[in-house]
């Protein structure tokens, strides 16, 4: 069993020191990050936490699944590996041609 799990439904407000500070009951906390959205700067509203080991992963599973923090239910489980996403499509798009002569 892995040591690194998801962490989703939090609240926009929570950030790494608040996981820290919940999933460390559970045993050491190797790393924690929320995921942030890279424009904005705001929560994506889950994150990562990397415990010592799979047995405090599993407690941490255990105590805070389904935990009410800030007024939502956590979802805490073991972290799957990214997806292969397909490749974006290059460039703009097309769109706006200009103006060709044409009456607009």
């Amino acid at each position: 069993m892995s040591s690194k799990l998801y962490v989703g439904n939090l609240t926009y407000s929570v950030r790494d020191d608040d996981l820290v500070q919940q999933f460390s009951a559970f045993g050491q906390v190797q790393s924690a990050k929320v995921m942030m959205e890279r424009d904005t700067g705001r929560s994506k509203g889950f994150g990562f936490v990397e415990m010592s080991n799979s047995q405090e992963a599993e407690a941490a599973i255990q105590g805070l699944h389904g935990k009410n923090m800030g007024g939502r239910d956590l979802t805490v489980n073991i972290a799957r590996p990214m997806e292969a996403r397909p490749p974006r499509s290059g460039g703009y798009g097309g769109g706006y041609e200009g103006n060709r002569g044409g009456n607009y």
